[in-house]
């Protein structure tokens, strides 16, 4: 089933087209991750997925009801995270969530509170105290306390330190386990890649690449790391970079090349050999390094 299904999305500010024919589908039960630097059109993407922006052109459908003429009936099976969190600076960070709880008719709190000792919040200070970290884990907190189909969190791990990135993570692949979809836009990659089944990757308001990561990965090169005292001839075919020092030899496969070069490496004496897979990183730099792209 298709929660989420974008076709031929456009969407101008004036003269500027800041998304150009945007498409792509997010299944139920997928975590689907939406990347790209800051001013590709994730937000802008985002913002028509929720209603909040009316596209110039294009259809955008979200349970099978228009984005922005159903969106009373849409808001209601999902939960939202904010790129900002902006939150009232004059109550405690407990009674923005419990209010936020409230608009979002949650009545049973006992996940809530085990999100608040998760995620180390203290919810009896004010807002204006928080940190940056402080306030986004509210507004994390009353998003995945709410039991929802569809959440689209949107950079929601800004500010957060690593042992909170990992707890988010930790939720994200729990959601996925009940069947929840998630569609997730960040810039931090290496996020991505541990919790997102697909990606789309955004660059200047255009999808340049998506699909599943295992299958996207194939489009990139893995990285061989050779020790050996004998004079390999690596002039194959598929071989890029090769670079020697004394006995260590680093060099680049493509992917449909790999099963040859390794059989070709089976003839001489190796003392050491390291495959690293293409990374996601990998990927995404394909497409912005000395490509024009804006950088992040």
């Amino acid at each position: 089933m298709e929660v989420i299904k974008i076709t031929n999305l456009t969407k101008k500010f004036g003269n500027f087209k800041a998304l150009n024919e945007i498409n792509l589908s997010v299944n139920q039960g997928e975590i689907y991750g939406f990347i790209g630097p800051n001013g590709a059109g994730k937000s802008t993407t985002i913002r028509i997925i929720l209603g909040l922006l009316k596209a110039s052109g294009g259809d955008v459908k979200v349970f099978g009801l228009d984005a922005f003429r159903d969106v009373k009936e849409i808001h209601k099976r999902l939960a939202y995270v904010p790129a900002e969190a902006k939150l009232w600076d004059n109550l405690t960070g407990g009674e923005v969530i419990d209010i936020l709880l409230k608009m979002n008719n949650v009545t049973d709190y006992s996940l809530k509170d085990k999100l608040i000792k998760d995620f180390d919040l203290d919810p009896s200070k004010k807002c204006r105290t928080y940190s940056k970290g402080n306030r986004q884990k509210v507004l994390l907190i009353a998003a995945l306390a709410a039991d929802r189909d569809l959440y689209i969190l949107d950079e929601p791990t800004s500010g957060l330190d690593p042992l909170m990135e990992k707890v988010f993570q930790e939720y994200i692949l729990e959601l996925k386990q009940r069947g929840k979809t998630v569609f997730l836009s960040s810039h931090i990659l290496s996020e991505v890649e541990k919790v997102c089944d697909k990606i789309a990757i955004i660059k200047d308001g255009k999808i340049v690449d998506s699909g599943s990561l295992n299958k996207m990965r194939h489009l990139t090169k893995s990285k061989i790391l050779i020790k050996t005292r004998d004079n390999i001839n690596l002039n194959l075919e598929g071989v890029s970079n090769v670079e020697k020092e004394n006995n260590l030899i680093s060099f680049f496969v493509e992917h449909n090349q790999l099963s040859t070069v390794l059989s070709h490496l089976g003839n001489y004496t190796l003392d050491h050999f390291e495959a690293n897979p293409p990374t996601l990183e990998d990927l995404f730099l394909r497409h912005y390094k000395q490509e024009g792209g804006k950088d992040d």
